[in-house]
């Protein structure tokens, strides 16, 4: 990768209290161990032969996991949790493993959810905490959403929240959220510090476009994928079982068309992906209509997956943003249909278009056995740093392993499908779509 990073994680302080958890520190002895910090991995997995130079800390990625020594006092230590932006699969299961990481593992007692993201810590809003222990989180998992609540905005008022920190004498903050969220944990840090308090900042990752940087994988994803696939399966349902049957779905993805790319690779059902990343043309003897029309012909039926962020370039008129920061998009699912319909009503070929949007109902939808997996892991992972006094991090997987990744590093940028790489290849194997539907000379 031709990125320059800088991997080092900040701290709080000199580590000095003894950890409560029971692990080994020698090798071979059947006995779980604790984790180093002098144990890193690196980002990378492309190798080069010849002479390498030497590695420097900042360039290798900290792994994750429980310390010897902490930097926190268990008996002490008053922990928020707060889950921010949209609803994703698994909220509740990342909510449920650091209470009891915390609980169990360290016999932290105090632990309080704020409610309604970052809106919970302004007192206009009165919103309160709710007291956390594993008795009320104990099946929270088995249910969609979030059990604290969530919100867009409210991140920006970072010398309110830092104040209702203050108050709540709060030592760490676990952050789940997504790029917006964990830009305001980022501002919030950079107000501990300026106050010189000693407040660890944990984020933990939640985007179900899965695409976040550097991070292998954000939880839900799998879980939305999943239930994407169950979608298409009724629109070729649908789509073959009528006259010139179309079915159109529309994904989540706004600006990167991961879960739309896996959703075909997944079903084996999918004639058209459209991805924000692969420019295309909708009219012309090298647009997307010409060979729907040409799909239609010879098979008399196609089913389309498009994710939300494709042809925003030329639908949006002007930006306009949400709460949370993020452009309103125009809504590509209802353009499309319509225009296909017009299309071919201009061709008198006659068509039957189902056109599903399961957005919400995939947001919303409890976790999958992978995600429930990932988030359990993820949470305890977040747990551990915060008591060893790490802070400013956000807890990812890399290389299928967890590491600490610094939260600047992970906002710097965003991972979208490559075009030339191959994963698009594969989902052009899998449509045989043309590798690009642009109108690129005259004819």
């Amino acid at each position: 990768m031709g990125e320059t990073y800088d991997f080092t994680i900040e701290e709080l302080g000199k580590r000095s209290i003894k950890s409560p958890i029971a692990m080994s520190t020698t090798a071979g002895d059947m006995i779980a161990n604790y984790v180093t910090d002098n144990k890193f991995i690196r980002l990378g997995t492309e190798a080069k032969l010849g002479a390498q130079p030497p590695i420097k800390r900042s360039q290798v990625l900290e792994c994750a996991g429980p310390r010897e020594m902490l930097y926190f006092q268990p008996a002490h230590v008053h922990a928020g949790i707060v889950s921010c932006g949209g609803l994703c699969p698994g909220i509740n299961d990342v909510i449920r493993s650091v209470v009891r990481c915390l609980w169990y593992r360290y016999g932290v007692k105090r632990i309080s959810g704020v409610r309604y993201g970052y809106k919970g810590f302004l007192p206009e809003y009165q919103y309160g905490v709710k007291p956390l222990d594993p008795d009320n989180v104990d099946d929270i998992h088995k249910l969609g959403g979030t059990y604290l609540g969530s919100a867009r905005g409210g991140g920006k008022e970072v010398s309110k929240i830092v104040d209702a920190m203050e108050q709540l004498n709060l030592n760490m903050l676990f952050t789940i959220g997504g790029d917006g969220t964990q830009r305001g944990s980022l501002e919030i840090a950079e107000e501990i510090d300026k106050r010189k308090l000693k407040i660890a900042m944990i984020g933990i990752p939640k985007t179900v476009d899965n695409d976040f940087a550097l991070i292998q994988r954000s939880f839900g994803f799998d879980t939305a994928v999943d239930k994407a696939v169950e979608v298409v399966a009724a629109a070729h349902m649908e789509a073959s079982s009528a006259i010139n049957g179309i079915g159109l779905v529309k994904v989540m993805g706004r600006e990167s068309g991961f879960i739309a790319v896996h959703t075909a690779l997944a079903s084996h059902e999918v004639n058209f992906v459209l991805i924000p990343e692969v420019p295309f043309n909708l009219e012309g003897y090298n647009g997307f209509l010409h060979y729907l029309e040409e799909r239609i012909t010879k098979r008399h039926h196609a089913v389309i997956v498009v994710a939300e962020g494709a042809m925003q370039d030329q639908l949006m008129t002007e930006k306009k943003l949400d709460a949370g920061g993020n452009l309103k998009m125009a809504d590509v699912g209802t353009y499309l249909r319509d225009r296909i319909i017009k299309y071919f009503e201009e061709k008198k070929i006659e068509v039957n278009l189902k056109y599903i949007d399961p957005s919400y109902i995939i947001r919303s939808a409890p976790a999958n056995p992978s995600d429930s997996i990932y988030c359990e892991r993820l949470g305890d992972a977040a747990v551990h740093a915060a008591m060893a006094g790490k802070t400013k991090l956000i807890i990812g997987l890399v290389n299928n392993e967890f590491v600490h990744l610094p939260i600047r590093e992970v906002i710097s940028h965003r991972n979208h499908v490559e075009p030339e790489g191959n994963l698009w290849r594969d989902t052009l194997d899998a449509t045989h779509q043309p590798a690009l539907m642009v109108n690129q000379f005259n004819k």
